[in-house]
């Protein structure tokens, strides 16, 4: 058997094993040497951050059976998308594939910034009290819905061999566990790795309390776009031990730990200045209403 028949045929057990895989390394890690002091009950954290993302998966199996997998295959047999179109060679093709479905994750991390009402659905992966790997997991149900109608409307439109797009899935999945991991690498090794891929240290001054620091650093794999468009930010002011981890006005652990509390979140309280747009969108509207 083939390398590309045995991905091919093994994807969802080659998913989860990674999952897996990486999910005890960084716990064990975080463990040994966690960087900061964690200030609600961890077991409370894991449980429910963990709970939402076997729901989330449980619904997205539902909605979407075949997943990007499967939108990927199918646009190979119908010859749909930009690489099923023009001949390159296939390791270039899985290559430029990887590269550019991380520079789609860029664009819709910053856009469900951007946007007030997207950015009630991402608050709730902004919203956790503590920083660790659990963290990179942690999104609404609805976000995830929207997020995988973008993967596949990226798919269809590029056409990536579906053997990058497993890659895609399990690069995307250990990054966002890695870089939310609540450990710190040796700076000189931080330095070096932020300028390739997003390091814990760079990707936890978007978590802070700050609104200008959560608007920064938006990568979740590799560390390129900030740089290339400007929301590149390289440390918190108040150091990485000092900073506040969270959003204003999402205070309790009830309702910012709680499974029950982060599905309910995008419908409660309004939309603050941690949206990019919202505050000019107020004053427009403010100086509207005087005129």
């Amino acid at each position: 058997m083939s390398f590309y028949n045995f991905v091919l045929e093994n994807e969802k057990t080659i998913r989860l094993s990674f999952f897996i895989g990486m999910l005890a390394v960084m716990a064990i890690w975080e463990i040994i040497a966690p960087r900061r002091a964690l200030t609600v009950s961890k077991a409370v954290r894991w449980i429910n951050n963990l709970a939402l993302v076997f729901l989330n998966n449980f619904i997205v199996r539902i909605l979407f059976p075949a997943a990007a997998v499967g939108v990927a295959a199918t646009a190979l047999e119908n010859q749909w998308g930009l690489f099923n179109r023009i001949e390159v060679p296939m390791g270039f093709a899985m290559l430029a594939s990887v590269v550019i479905m991380d520079f789609v994750i860029y664009l819709q991390h910053v856009m469900v910034h951007a946007v007030p009402v997207l950015w009630r659905l991402h608050r709730v992966h902004h919203a956790d009290l503590d920083y660790d790997v659990t963290t990179g997991a942690r999104f609404h149900t609805l976000e995830i819905i929207l997020s995988m109608l973008i993967k596949f409307a990226a798919i269809l439109l590029l056409g990536p061999p579906v053997v990058a797009v497993i890659i895609f899935e399990v690069l995307l999945n250990v990054m966002a566990m890695f870089n939310h991991g609540n450990i710190g690498l040796p700076k000189t090794l931080d330095n070096f790795l932020r300028w390739f891929v997003v390091t814990p240290d760079m990707h936890r001054v978007h978590h802070s309390i700050e609104d200008d620091e959560t608007n920064s650093n938006f990568g979740f794999n590799l560390s390129w776009w900030d740089r290339l468009f400007g929301t590149y930010r390289d440390q918190p002011r108040a150091g990485h031990t000092g900073m506040t981890i969270g959003i204003h006005h999402f205070t309790e652990a009830k309702q910012c730990s709680w499974i029950t509390g982060m599905l309910a979140m995008p419908f409660v309280g309004k939309v603050t200045d941690y949206a990019i747009n919202r505050r000019l969108w107020s004053d427009s509207n403010e100086k509207n209403n005087n005129e």
